[in-house]
């Protein structure tokens, strides 16, 4: 994707590829989709896709395939054992990586299963950049902890700090220094920090934590989910990668690690996922777990026509106009926003753009999470599905008290080449309308709390009557208009 200057002196996205397949979608009248919010319990997980218009709620699964992802799919070798269609995807990744231990699992998060059964055990300590939600799940699953140690310049909303997703070096030798090498079962760098913004790494901060991780014997983990978006963003925010091929960046980052894993529902357009790993003796740890949990070592739980797929995605992921579109697209959505005194994260990041319901609700106590209430709304302002990234996404402690997350962010996910222009700047319109409707939207209670994930299938109802007050205020605004 590329940026066009117009006659008028605008910038715009230009999408680099046209629309061969088109899937209708819905736009519901307002009254039915506060119904149909009462209905999912206020958790946007819960709505039915057929009432939703514009899905941003993730970049997971749903990212639209190219034409020669769908004609590669024809080729596959549907064989349970020893399918051509695996050595295919293994031949790709050894040539994106430049490693050839690779073990194929059904997602990302059954990666994070069989890397916490190999290396995590009870007290021990997994540090990283900054947790995802089922990768802290699996970790504590199996008697571990999460030391989270981004530099606290990191947890400033707004920032011009290209990197915000690095590790805190300092933080990083006074913690081995404290807990031991022993105790640590790893350290963990998330490519794109989810849950702060989609910010991304350095490879100069990620050349350091190797070095320091290699020193003390601790392995290096490298969740390469989101990979294509740091791979822009080293492209263009690193002087010394501006002219670096995004095969030989991807093979540097492999190399500093000793295990990369990835979903496939976000890196390379399809389903599935797997795990590369460099240390010969841990590879064969793992593997013996594939069978265990996922399938037979050439499948590994994956469809082979998806793993056809993966392969031709995975080639994609090295053309920087495939993977610029979502940082192209989220700058400008955060662009539109900021123009409109709308405050989000900066400087932009990749996955989504990131609304800050803390000040965007600073009204709405955060032990009635504002930006699940401001996801609710968005829904009902717009029709537009967002996810909730703040305090419903953390769990509540032991004495039943909920962590506080650090950030309330709305997550506006872009799905790769799933948008156009002008559904941008509605999302945009609609934003702006429910940022001047501010003060109506109230808090959310759980009235159906699971003890685990919460936020995938929890229940909540509005404090107050909020959700009626907004209805009644864009049909003032609207009139007849959807």
């Amino acid at each position: 994707m590329s940026k066009v200057k117009l006659l008028s002196g605008e910038q715009i996205p230009l999408e680099m590829h046209k629309i061969r397949m088109v899937q209708k979608v819905n736009l519901l009248p307002v009254e039915e989709r506060i119904e149909s919010m009462k209905e999912a319990g206020f958790n946007t997980f819960l709505l039915k896709n057929r009432n939703v218009y514009l899905d941003m709620l993730t970049d997971s699964g749903v990212n639209a395939m190219s034409e020669n992802q769908y004609a590669a799919m024809m080729q596959a070798d549907d064989s349970y054992a020893g399918s051509e269609t695996y050595y295919r995807l293994q031949e790709v990744l050894k040539d994106i990586f430049g490693l050839d231990q690779f073990l194929p699992a059904h997602q990302g998060r059954a990666c994070e299963n069989i890397i916490a059964e190999t290396l995590v055990t009870p007290g021990s300590t997994a540090i990283m950049n900054y947790h995802f939600t089922t990768t802290k799940a699996h970790i504590k699953r199996r008697g571990g902890t999460v030391e989270e140690i981004v530099p606290d310049s990191s947890l400033e909303i707004n920032s011009d700090v290209p990197f915000k997703g690095d590790i805190d070096i300092d933080k990083l030798n006074a913690m081995i220094a404290r807990l031991g090498k022993d105790k640590i079962c790893f350290v963990r760098i998330e490519a794109g920090t989810n849950l702060i913004g989609g910010q991304p790494v350095s490879m100069k901060n990620m050349r350091e934590v190797s070095k320091i991780c290699r020193k003390a014997g601790i392995p290096l983990v490298y969740d390469a989910s989101l990979l294509s978006d740091n791979l822009y963003f080293i492209k263009t925010r690193e002087a010394e990668f501006a002219d670096v091929d995004l095969k030989e960046i991807s093979r540097e980052i492999a190399a500093l690690m000793d295990v990369t894993y990835f979903s496939a529902r976000k890196l390379g357009s399809a389903r599935g996922g797997g795990i590369l790993v460099s240390d010969e003796a841990l590879f064969h740890k793992m593997r013996e777990l594939v069978p265990l949990f996922e399938g037979f070592l050439t499948y590994g739980g994956m469809s082979v026509r998806e793993m056809e797929a993966l392969a031709v995605g995975l080639n994609e992921t090295m053309d920087l106009e495939v993977i610029s579109q979502t940082p192209i697209f989220v700058e400008a959505l955060c662009n539109e926003l900021l123009a409109k005194g709308i405050p989000v994260v900066t400087p932009p990041g990749g996955l989504g753009c990131h609304v800050d319901a803390m000040a965007f609700c600073s009204h709405v106590p955060q032990d009635q999470y504002p930006a699940g209430a401001l996801a609710a709304a968005m829904y009902i302002a717009s029709g537009v599905r967002g996810m909730e990234r703040g305090t419903m996404s953390e769990e509540r402690g032991d004495d039943g008290v909920d962590k506080l997350a650090e950030m309330e962010l709305l997550r506006l996910a872009f799905p790769k080449r799933v948008f156009t222009y002008s559904q941008v700047k509605y999302v945009a319109d609609r934003l702006d309308w429910l940022y001047k409707n501010r003060t109506l939207i109230g808090g959310l209670k759980f009235v159906e709390e699971p003890k685990v994930l919460r936020f995938f299938f929890g229940r909540l109802e509005p404090v107050g009557d909020w959700p009626e007050k907004l209805v009644v205020a864009f049909r003032k605004d609207f009139g007849d208009s959807l």
